[in-house]
């Protein structure tokens, strides 16, 4: 392999220290501390392996290998370097890491692309702060206005934009982060699989084809708070109580849905949470994905419907769409490209359909878009047993570094 494993497993190694929790897992926050650590430490490696380095608006990080012709589209290799809280090393910083290694492989050999080379890695993939998810990408899309970026808040009332000018940025400037088709011919991701299929059957790599719609609601239920010990049952008004008699029916809608789709809620907050006080507001977010548009719609409708349905008198129900995304084809040259690659260089590969959103959705809608998995250790993600080996790491990066020489024409 022409890659360097001791320098991808550096890499990763040294921006899983970026952490605000030590010992159990990576948590990095958009805009945090930790996002300033890794942001230095990914600006340094991308000048070390010889790209002009930038940072756009919001603060999505740029390396640059110019081409003969500065005139024409890049090709662009990354991934994010935010995460979830107490989640795993690889999910991200995988992709970052693919785009390092390619450049610093581009160096090594002495390619110079015809097409310029990028490498990117993006903020608030996860939307573990801001509850939006694949903002990054969003934004620099157009799919984002900057006023949203002002009511856009996380857990402790900062906007986006309050996080972003404490670093510099500025959503206000949110039309000069902007990408098209015009200056982007192509952009490729690496990413763990967060599943268990390739490592069951034995396979190097996963080439995926569909990436699966989602959408991501918010909704918040609002009571009346009161003494645990003196207020009656009958004049209460529990957000609590309201939003589990709602909770408990949302899963089986998923299940007669099929056509692989699920929902999720991952995340509950209670206020003012104490142990002898009712509940006055509830806020649970609700996940569906499908393969099928028509079953996120479908699904997402009946969860609309079962709110307002079952929130009883004097509690009010309140729904916001953070995210929808239509499922999305990648590029099926890329796919036939990868592939070519993968049998080249003697691996096992297959294709696949991603049940988890990633950036490369977004970009997919202006750009042609190649995707590639690598094995994920017992299919775990999100956890800090997250783990995929590092020669699994390197096999897809192989696979990207050759497809990428072909999208840029690169020449020694």
């Amino acid at each position: 392999m022409q890659s360097n494993q001791n320098r991808i497993k550096t890499f990763l190694e040294d921006l899983s220290l970026f952490t605000a929790t030590p010992g159990t897992g990576t948590t990095r926050l958009t805009y945090s501390p930790e996002d300033q650590l890794a942001r230095t430490y990914l600006k340094e490696q991308m000048k070390q392996v010889g790209l002009k380095v930038r940072e756009d608006a919001v603060g999505n990080i740029y390396g640059r290998l110019e081409g003969k012709d500065a005139s024409l589209p890049a090709v662009i290799v990354g991934s994010h370097f935010d995460s979830v809280p107490n989640g795993g090393a690889f999910d991200g910083p995988a992709g970052v890491v693919t785009g390092l290694e390619v450049a610093a492989l581009f160096q090594e050999n002495q390619l110079q692309p015809v097409y310029p080379l990028e490498i990117i890695a993006m903020v608030e993939e996860e939307g573990s702060r801001f509850g939006s998810g694949l903002l990054g990408s969003r934004m620099l899309a157009g799919q984002v206005s900057a006023e949203s970026l002002i009511s856009m808040k996380d857990a402790s009332g900062v906007s986006v934009n309050e996080a972003m000018l404490a670093l510099g940025f500025n959503g206000n400037q949110l039309p000069e982060a902007r990408r098209t088709g015009k200056d982007v011919k192509a952009f490729i991701e690496l990413h763990i699989e967060q599943g268990p299929v390739l490592e069951d059957a034995g396979e190097d790599v996963g080439i995926v084809e569909t990436i699966v719609g989602m959408t991501e609601l918010k909704v918040t239920i609002t009571g009346r708070a009161g003494h645990a010990g003196t207020t009656p049952m009958d004049a209460r008004r529990d957000a609590l109580a309201a939003a589990v008699q709602i909770l408990a029916d949302l899963p089986q809608l998923a299940i007669e849905a099929e056509e692989a789709t699920v929902l999720t809620v991952g995340k509950l907050t209670v206020y003012p949470n104490g142990a002898n006080v009712i509940p006055n507001i509830v806020v649970f977010t609700v996940d569906i994905r499908s393969k099928s548009e028509a079953c996120v719609q479908a699904v997402d409708q009946q969860v609309r419907t079962i709110i307002q349905t079952r929130t009883p008198m004097g509690i009010t129900a309140e729904i916001e769409e953070m995210l929808y995304q239509q499922p999305v084809q990648l590029s099926g040259k890329i796919h036939q490209q990868l592939t070519a690659n993968s049998e080249a260089l003697g691996l096992k590969s297959r294709s696949m359909v991603s049940g988890a959103g990633h950036d490369a959705m977004v970009f997919a809608g202006f750009t042609e878009v190649g995707l590639v998995f690598v094995p994920s250790k017992d299919g775990l993600s999100h956890t800090p047993e997250e783990w995929t080996d590092y020669e699994q790491i390197q096999k897809g990066i192989e696979v990207v570094y050759e497809t990428v020489k072909q999208l840029t024409k690169a020449e020694i």
